[in-house]
């Protein structure tokens, strides 16, 4: 049996996207996700996401790494999900909508996501390092040189040496001007760097305004695969109304049995 899928990118990260309202995706079978994600023996995405009916807002977002396994808020497929969602006709520009870490508002103006991400009420302070939760756990540390920094040698071993099995995604920052960075993400699940990591450019946004590097509330992030920009509300160190806004848009569709 033949099913239709789509694929979505924002900012180079991209995902297999498929309409579940029908509930007949076998979203159990870890070893079919992971193919699917594949890149040479499936569509190939950094993970695949569905979109299901929600009995109180406008749809259900469920995520999975590459890997196949489901993982926590994942901010550029957040995106992606609400340019899919209104490709499908179910919103025009506004919605609400339900994921792994509660509900999440977003708007959409020509092909642009606004998405509101989580509060961040708590961020660790290391002697080289912050660790904060945005919807997924992320390290975040400044380096020099970021073009040639070795992310996966250093993310893969940061990953697994310091956070054990469980893991976090590590972000590598340099400072690009008065409020901006660029970010360089080894992603868990994905097990490498991926070309842009939305959790992981607000992550950035707010510890390095925690680290009084930036003084702004609006902050523009650059990744391989582009630009997003970063807003929210600081008050006794505590982030709210945390903004991810960048572009998000559909690659191809297409069919495949499974």
């Amino acid at each position: 049996m033949q099913h239709t899928f789509y694929k979505y990118q924002g900012t180079g990260n991209d995902f297999v996207m498929i309409d579940n309202r029908s509930k007949l995706f076998p979203k159990e079978n870890i070893n079919l996700i992971a193919r699917l994600c594949d890149r040479r023996f499936g569509i190939g995405a950094d993970g695949l996401i569905l979109l299901e009916n929600d009995e109180t807002v406008d749809f259900k977002m469920v995520y999975f790494n590459s890997d196949g396994n489901q993982s926590s808020m994942c901010g550029n497929g957040g995106r992606c999900l609400v340019a899919f969602a209104n490709y499908l006709g179910m919103i025009s520009k506004e919605t609400v909508f339900r994921a792994i870490d509660g509900l999440h508002e977003a708007t959409i103006t020509n092909g642009v996501v606004n998405l509101k991400m989580n509060n961040v009420d708590e961020i660790v302070v290391k002697p080289s390092s912050f660790f904060l939760d945005t919807g997924s756990p992320h390290h975040v540390q400044l380096v020099k040189d970021l073009g040639s920094f070795q992310v996966f040698e250093e993310g893969k071993k940061i990953r697994y040496g310091v956070y054990g099995q469980e893991g976090s995604n590590i972000n590598f920052v340099e400072s690009t001007g008065k409020a901006t960075f660029a970010v360089r993400t080894y992603e868990r699940g994905v097990e490498d760097e991926t070309l842009s990591c939305g959790t992981g450019v607000t992550a950035v946004a707010i510890a390095m305004h925690k680290a009084k590097k930036v003084d702004s509330n609006v902050i523009d992030i650059t990744t391989k695969g582009g630009a997003l920009q970063v807003m929210f509300l600081e008050e006794f160190n505590k982030y709210s109304n945390v903004r991810l806004i960048g572009p998000a848009k559909q690659v191809f569709k297409g069919e495949m049995s499974w």
